[in-house]
């Protein structure tokens, strides 16, 4: 049994992201980065988590921000303030499920950079207030650009994120299929392999900066669902280019650099035991989790169909009402029951289940509004001075 990781739960942010995320790799496991959509898939995830004794990954894409936001907001802010709005629900929530969570926004390309930048903005704002940042980290995804205009933006953003430790996600190669509103099903078959020295070129570009970074690199894979073998994968292509990184970096570590995996609908076991075994720390989870939350809820409609088909009136008799059925709390929490069994399922693949023993907190210990503003003596004596300044006025 793997030796837990010494980090704190709830959203962990920094050096803590830099402890697990290289416990992972140490250890050959990887952690899944669930995309949540409301506070309902957020929570089941937790939940999920915690029942299998596991870190997590929680994110927001573009798309789905926007719809935590509610899809009538049309305002420029809108899937900014949804992820941030996601964000403080999992602050809040995620220390009574007693497990880590790295809170994480996902794919942003070029044309999205305007939400990345209300995030960062958020982040700032957090970050002056409460010595953290609000996310744990962020992921730019600029492969549809040239790799010198991706490195290049990937290092300015970077250089914000480091002060404040988040820890950046970029991707160099392309990932197929449709993701969010970027279509790539028509991409140059070539192009969903990324060479060894792509990957080092991003290193090298961001190593001098920090060293709370990874990398997408493409390996064939594809957004969406499919059956195990109808996608091309060669996750071997990983060990290639950790070897080259050992190799050019004279490193006694075999996997010098923190992986990614995206477009795991459709992989093979022995697929994603490659993929982790080269140093894949993280893998995206989506496609088979929003099948699995709507089939919860559809198994559960279909077997209780007689009884939702009006507000009174069932088998059991023309007047017997039929709210135990429809009140969103019984069909919503049938669709987080099954999305967390899925959940587990992705645990158990990339064995990060049993690796962090929950530790939820005592009943009516954690404080009911848990965000603690920092110290700053200096700048609370000089506001106490402008007040009396202001008081004998």
């Amino acid at each position: 049994m793997v030796t837990p990781c010494d980090v704190p739960v709830g959203v962990i942010t920094g050096d803590d992201v830099v402890t697990l995320l290289k416990h992972a790799k140490d250890n050959g496991y990887a952690i899944p980065a669930f995309n949540c959509t409301s506070s309902s898939s957020a929570n089941a995830v937790m939940e999920a988590a915690a029942k299998n004794n596991s870190p997590v990954m929680i994110q927001a894409s573009n798309g789905g921000a926007q719809f935590y936001a509610g899809k009538s907001i049309k305002d420029k802010n809108a899937c900014a303030a949804g992820s941030v709005a996601l964000a403080l629900h999992v602050r809040a929530m995620a220390p009574y499920y007693g497990i880590p969570v790295i809170m994480h926004s996902d794919h942003c390309a070029k044309k999205l950079l305007p939400w990345f930048d209300g995030m960062l903005e958020a982040d700032e704002t957090y970050f002056a207030q409460y010595g953290v940042p609000l996310f744990s980290s962020h992921m730019l995804d600029l492969s549809e650009e040239p790799d010198e205009e991706n490195i290049a933006i990937c290092v300015e953003y970077f250089k914000k994120m480091a002060p404040m430790k988040i820890w950046l996600e970029m991707e160099i190669g392309i990932t197929g299929g449709e993701e969010d509103g970027v279509n790539n099903e028509d991409i140059d078959p070539e192009k969903l392999y990324t060479s060894p020295e792509q990957v080092f070129s991003v290193y090298e570009a961001l190593s001098p900066i920090g060293d709370f970074f990874s990398i997408a690199a493409a390996f064939g894979n594809v957004h969406g669902v499919y059956k195990p073998g109808n996608v091309s994968l060669s996750p071997e292509k990983l060990v290639t280019h950790q070897a080259y990184a050992k190799e050019k970096l004279s490193s006694a570590d075999d996997k010098p650099i923190f992986l990614v995996m995206h477009g795991g609908s459709g992989s093979t076991d022995a697929e994603i035991d490659t993929a982790v075994g080269a140093g894949v720390v993280k893998m995206n989870v989506d496609t088979d989790t929003q099948w699995a939350y709507w089939n919860g809820c559809r198994e559960f409609v279909s077997e209780n169909w007689d009884y939702m088909q009006g507000q009174i009136g069932n088998p059991k008799g023309a007047d017997k009402p039929n709210k135990k059925f429809y009140d969103p709390r019984v069909w919503v929490r049938k669709a987080e029951e099954g999305m967390i069994e899925r959940c587990a399922v992705s645990m158990t693949k990339l064995k990060c289940k049993d690796t962090f023993p929950v530790k939820k907190p005592e009943s009516g210990s954690l404080p009911i509004y848990g965000f603690k503003p920092v110290a700053h003596p200096v700048r609370d004596i000089l506001d106490g001075v402008k007040g009396m300044i202001a008081g004998n006025k």
